[in-house]
């Protein structure tokens, strides 16, 4: 379907929307949630008396909560607002529910290289991944599982439920003593309690934000960055000072305060008008679709690479001392901060998918750059760029799930499947890193890290080519 195509089947009237999701299989909602029509029908510089109808003109308040036809279809794209204070609220409250569960991902390698020589130092660092990798496959495949409840009207309810996983395995990790005890507060607690958060982070702005999707999700999505950022840093300076319990603690304190804010400004405007399928099978019998996913799925799985070794990496070929070692992942993230900003912005003019290959690419080469470095400078330039580069390769991909879908009312359901399918990707990739490590060494890693996010990137290319053909378009 042509982009031309897409926009004109996306802002049908709500009838119109609702039959392209019965043809989707989907099956009617019989009412929405009082909360959502409630807030549907609100906007600024509107009387709260009348609602701005799909055709352009005022329904009265009480027909627009009574009358099925009325509530706004999530395929009206007339009616996004792409932008105001309420909007822009969201990209807020996303930004902290990224901060807060991939930001969290993003800072085990700083846990790792502890882990190490701290408490969990008879472990080997496959063992070690394990924890690491396991915590980012829950967060995806929970979030692919908690779609139809998304659907359902139970935001609010995924949002509480997964800040108090978030804060409460946080918490408890800084009582634990042995490996057992740190997977399942790190791994599954934490895992599950981000896996909640993911859907909430990503579906409620394509509600709210129609040509600046990617630049809001970019926005939102730097919190990741920030997040890994800034937990290994307050980690690192506070736990040879007041030990690994209350660093530990007071990164708790602030998952708590900064997920608070999430809870406060995040609130739904409109959901699907019919509860969705969790699986679409047609979507893989289109190639764009299916190469998108398998290429995910192959980046994914060397991506991590450089972010869980890296450090280990650095001290153990004596390239810089242990203080400095612990600063790589965050250069890394800090870099990802701008890779996830500044690509996203490119791709609202040039299309996600012409964006996210050359990102892959790029990440997959600079992560093979690694093996002959050993010395600061290099090893900190190329921290700085696999960052900026690896950052448009994790915050592209939601977007690209939307130009995939035939139309609004499935997007959840290709997103939920999409990301299951990759979270597969995230579990094994960073695990066999350890048992190559175990058998050889640091070269091997990073070759193997390295090319499967090349092949990965190649991989979605062909799937931009099956979608637009070899021409310059955006796409």
């Amino acid at each position: 379907m042509s982009e031309k195509e897409y926009d004109l089947s996306a802002s049908s009237t709500t009838d119109v929307g609702h039959l392209k999701d019965i043809e989707a299989g989907v099956e009617p909602r019989h009412e929405q949630e009082h909360e959502i029509a409630e807030d549907a029908i609100e906007a600024p510089g509107v009387p709260i008396t009348a609602d701005e109808g799909v055709d352009g003109g005022m329904v009265p308040v009480e027909k627009a909560v009574t009358n099925k036809s009325a509530n706004p279809s999530v395929n009206n794209v007339s009616a996004i607002p792409n932008g105001g204070l309420r909007a822009w609220l969201q990209v807020v409250g996303a930004f902290f529910l990224f901060f807060n569960s991939w930001g969290i991902i993003n800072t085990f390698g700083a846990y790792q290289t502890y882990y190490e020589t701290g408490i969990l130092a008879s472990s080997s660092p496959s063992d070690l991944s394990w924890i690491g990798s396991v915590q980012a496959f829950l967060l995806l495949l929970v979030g692919a599982m908690t779609g139809p409840i998304y659907d359902a009207g139970y935001f609010r309810t995924l949002l509480l439920v997964g800040s108090f996983l978030v804060t409460f395995g946080q918490m408890m990790l800084s009582l634990c003593h042995s490996y057992w005890q740190v997977f399942l507060a790190q791994a599954v607690c934490i895992g599950l309690g981000a896996g909640c958060l993911f859907v909430p982070s990503v579906a409620i702005l394509s509600t709210y934000f129609n040509t600046r999707i990617a630049t809001a999700m970019g926005l939102a999505a730097s919190g990741s960055s920030l997040g890994g950022v800034i937990y290994p840093i307050i980690f690192y300076r506070l736990e040879p000072t007041i030990g690994f319990p209350w660093a530990t603690r007071v990164i708790g304190f602030i998952i708590l305060v900064t997920l608070v804010v999430s809870n406060t400004v995040m609130k739904v405007r409109v959901l699907p008008a019919a509860r969705r399928k969790i699986i679409d099978l047609k979507a893989f019998t289109e190639a764009p679709y299916l190469l998108f996913v398998a290429g995910s799925f192959v980046a994914f799985m060397g991506l991590y690479a450089p972010f869980f070794y890296v450090e280990s990496y650095s001290i153990e070929y004596g390239i810089t001392d242990v203080s400095l070692a612990f600063y790589l992942l965050a250069i890394i993230n800090s870099a990802s901060v701008f890779g996830r900003i500044i690509p996203n912005f490119i791709a609202d003019k040039t299309g996600p998918m012409n964006m996210i290959v050359p990102c892959a690419v790029l990440s997959g080469v600079l992560s093979l750059c690694l093996i002959p470095v050993r010395s600061v400078a290099p090893l900190i330039v190329i921290c700085a760029l696999y960052g900026f580069f690896s950052g448009a390769l994790v915050s592209l991909p939601p977007t690209i799930f939307v130009h995939l879908s035939p139309n609004r009312g499935i997007i959840g359901t290709r997103m939920g499947m999409g990301f299951a399918i990759i979270s597969i990707g995230l579990l094994i990739g960073t695990p066999i890193c350890g048992v190559i490590l175990n058998g050889s060494s640091f070269k091997y890693v990073w070759v193997f890290g390295g090319a499967l996010t090349v092949l990965g990137g190649f991989v979605i290319g062909f799937g931009r080519v099956m979608k637009a053909g070899w021409g310059i378009v955006k796409v």
